[in-house]
């Protein structure tokens, strides 16, 4: 029986052996599943920092269109409202130089019709707005406004002969148009 025993005993050794190769089997099997759900969630994190992403872009631009877009708003409200402002002033403009076309035997008057004219020239000049050339000028409509057309054979066809009101713009703007004779 000793003998029977001695063989036993081995059986108990290579159960020993064979338990512990399965075991780091059923520990290898989990490993393999937990880096899946980590991928997932990975994947997961990358597509929303992703989404974020695009979004703040998105925003980043529709702030700079807006930034841009009022800022245009503010210029073009200043240069309408100096317009508007300039327009006023255009009576006065008109009849310092109906004075100074008339004669007159006061010098002191003369003068002094002079320097305002040229007071108002220099205001104007500061704040952008320029007299609209029309005398020889070839007629265009998109600044000058013909009231009047005549027969002349010494001027060019559709040139502008007399001004009878002086038009003015700021910039492309046109704030009054040339009140024009047009030859041919």
């Amino acid at each position: 029986m000793s003998k029977q025993k001695e063989k036993a005993a081995p059986q108990p050794d290579a159960e020993e052996t064979v338990a512990p190769e399965t075991q780091p089997e059923e520990t290898a099997a989990p490993q393999e599943e937990t880096p899946d759900p980590l991928l997932a969630e990975l994947e997961a994190l990358k597509d929303s920092l992703a989404k974020k992403e695009e979004q703040y872009l998105r925003l980043a631009a529709e702030y700079d269109n807006y930034r841009k877009r009022t800022q245009k708003e503010k210029t073009d409200a200043y240069q309408s409202a100096k317009a508007d402002a300039v327009l006023a002033f255009l009576p006065v403009y008109d009849n310092l130089e109906r004075a100074l076309k008339q004669e007159t035997a006061d010098e002191a008057y003369k003068k002094g019709v002079e320097m305002t004219m040229t007071g108002l020239k220099e205001v104007l000049g500061k704040l952008g707005v320029e007299e609209i050339p029309a005398l020889g000028e070839t007629f265009d409509p998109s600044v000058h406004n013909a009231v009047m057309h005549v027969e002349d054979e010494g001027a060019g066809e559709n040139t502008v002969v007399e001004v009878f009101q002086a038009g003015f713009r700021t910039g492309e703007k046109v704030i009054r148009f040339a009140m024009v004779k047009v030859a041919n």
